[in-house]
C-alpha cells in the first residue's frame, strides 16, 4: 500500500482543525451576536404585515438563515441552547441546525408549547419535525390540540408528511383526512390555513387520494361553517385543476 505523504498528513490535520474550530466558534451567544448583526428592523415590520408576531425578534431574512445554518451544520446542544434563548431567530435556526435522528417525543411536545406564531411551526415542522422518528404520532396527536398554533403544527407536519414521505401507505393518509373532516369547523386563521394546505397536499399524492380528498372536500362544502366552506372551495380549484389531474395521471402511467 502506498504511504499516505507527509504533506497530505498535514493537509489532513489541517482541515481537522479547522472543523473543531468552526465548531467551536458557534456558541449560543456567538449565534445571538450573529443574528443580532443579520437583522434588519424592516424585516420586523415586513413579518408583522405577515401576521408573524414575536416577543423578541432581530428581523433575519431567511436566506442569510440558510446560509448561516450551512456554515454551522449540524449541532444539536446548540439547536437546544437556541431554543432555550426564546429568541424568534435563534427558534428557527435550532430547527435547522438540530439533528432529527435524535429528536424524540418529549423534545417535540416542548418545542410545540413554545409556538407563537405560523413561521416558527411551519419553519420548525419542515426543516426538523417532519423527519424525526416520532413524526407521524406527533402529527396526528395534536390535531386535537387547543391552542392554535399547537393544532396547526398537527396539520403543518400532516402537509409536511404528505410532501416528504414518499413511501407511507395511502391508508396512513386516509385516516388523516378524517382528522381533515373532523376538525374543519375551526374558524381561527393559522388552523384552517393548515387544514386546507393538508388536504391539498394529500391529494397530490396520487390519484386515489386526490378523488378521496376531493370527496372530503365536496362533503365538507355543505357545511354551515363558513371556515369548512373555505377550505374545501380553495382545495377543490387546485385538487381539481388541468395541472395537477395531468401531473397525478402521469405518475399513474
Amino acid at each position: 500500500m502506498k504511504a499516505r505523504s507527509q504533506s497530505s498528513s498535514i493537509r489532513a490535520r489541517h482541515f481537522e482543525r479547522e472543523i473543531k474550530t468552526s465548531a467551536s466558534r458557534w456558541s449560543c451567544n456567538a449565534c445571538l451576536r450573529e443574528l443580532r448583526r443579520l437583522g434588519r428592523r424592516k424585516n420586523v415590520q415586513g413579518m408583522a404585515r405577515f401576521g408573524i408576531v414575536a416577543k423578541n425578534v432581530f428581523g433575519v431574512a431567511k436566506p442569510r438563515l440558510d446560509k448561516m445554518a450551512k456554515r454551522i451544520g449540524r449541532n444539536r446542544a446548540l439547536a437546544l441552547a437556541l431554543w432555550e434563548t426564546g429568541v424568534h431567530d435563534a427558534r428557527i435556526l435550532a430547527g435547522m441546525v438540530d439533528d432529527s435522528a435524535q429528536v424524540s417525543s418529549s423534545q417535540m411536545d416542548r418545542w410545540v408549547r413554545d409556538f407563537d406564531n405560523w413561521d416558527v411551526v411551519d419553519g420548525t415542522c419542515c426543516h426538523l419535525f417532519v423527519f424525526a422518528p416520532p413524526a407521524w404520532r406527533k402529527a396526528l396527536q395534536w390535531t386535537a390540540r387547543r391552542k392554535e398554533f399547537e393544532k396547526r403544527a398537527g396539520f403543518a407536519l400532516i402537509a409536511y408528511l404528505a410532501y416528504r414521505d414518499k413511501t407511507a401507505p395511502d391508508t396512513k393518509f386516509r385516516a388523516c383526512l378524517r382528522l381533515i373532516e373532523r376538525e374543519c369547523q375551526d374558524s381561527r386563521h393559522f388552523v384552517k390555513k393548515a387544514l386546507n394546505w393538508a388536504l391539498r397536499n394529500i391529494g397530490k399524492r396520487n390519484l386515489l387520494l386526490n378523488r378521496a380528498a376531493i370527496q372530503l372536500a365536496e362533503r365538507i362544502r355543505k357545511r354551515e361553517s363558513s371556515a369548512a366552506r373555505w377550505i374545501a372551495a380553495d382545495a377543490l380549484r387546485e385538487l381539481r385543476s388541468e395541472p395537477v389531474q395531468r401531473r397525478l395521471r402521469g405518475k399513474n402511467a
